[in-house]
């Protein structure tokens, strides 16, 4: 999985879909990330086949809705992921929330009856406490390759990663809203880190998550955001950035609905 990735959450216009995603693909990017709930499947797949990006170069991951997480739904949704997409299988399946009709025996056996069909290559879950990570880790048959969570300097997820850095665990965490919503443009630490490497805020938030091992799928539809967390890549934080970034002791959760498993 590349470290790095596009993110198309609200991207719900086909137009403006397409010409982000293509954008971002002509620019290097190789991780695509959406969703059923996005309801941009169709534009997403539509901007990778018009693309001069191969598909198998393309690591793309979308995610089956809470509604739809019964074993027989699980089945019926990624099929119709597949269409929407035009592809022929997904690189990563993610439990997009783990409400509704989630049950972590029933959901993830079909997830792993997906994996063995060769639908899917990797399973995923989106928005898992350690408590329900722990849980699909113990009764999923596959692995559980990734987590997906907000995740950013001002919500660090520190439990998670730790738990994530076991052996016996060993998943991928993947940050979705990694800039805050660009919120982290207003905190101290980051604006000094950042002037310190003639970089935004934006960017220093990027080059720390990647310092924690953590893929970042930041959204983006210009060409100059596009490019600007394109180039975060060539951000390289020191020891001293990372305590300093670390030490913030803001915290702020972007993504807050009640249903949560978070507010429980």
């Amino acid at each position: 999985m590349p470290m790095f990735g596009l993110g198309t959450y609200q991207m719900e216009e086909y137009d403006e879909c397409v010409e982000a995603v293509g954008r971002a693909l002509g620019m290097g990017y190789r991780h695509v990330d959406t969703a059923e709930g996005y309801h941009n499947e169709e534009a997403v797949g539509d901007a990778i086949a018009e693309s001069d990006v191969d598909r198998e170069d393309v690591f793309l991951a979308t995610k089956v809705s809470p509604d739809n997480l019964d074993f027989d739904h699980v089945l019926t949704s990624a099929e119709e992921s597949l269409d929407r997409l035009g592809v022929e299988s997904l690189d990563l399946l993610y439990v997009h929330w783990p409400t509704d009709e989630y049950e972590a025996e029933d959901t993830l056996d079909a997830f792993a009856e997906l994996r063995e069909e060769g639908t899917i290559d990797e399973i995923g879950v989106s928005n898992f406490t350690v408590d329900l990570l722990e849980e699909a880790v113990e009764v999923s048959d596959d692995p559980v390759f990734a987590n997906q969570v907000e995740m950013h300097p001002l919500l660090p997820q520190t439990e998670l990663q730790q738990f994530c850095a076991q052996d016996d665990v060993d998943v991928e965490l993947v940050a979705y809203s990694p800039i805050a919503r660009g919120d982290v443009s207003d905190v101290d630490a980051l604006q000094e880190v950042a002037e310190k490497h003639d970089a935004t805020p934006q960017q220093v938030s990027l080059a720390w998550l990647r310092e924690k091992g953590v893929t970042a799928i930041p959204k983006a539809t210009s060409e100059e955001h596009l490019r600007e967390n394109w180039l975060s890549l060539g951000v390289e934080l020191d020891d001293e950035d990372v305590e300093k970034i670390d030490a913030i002791e803001e915290r702020r959760r972007i993504v807050d609905p009640d249903e949560a498993p978070w507010n429980q």
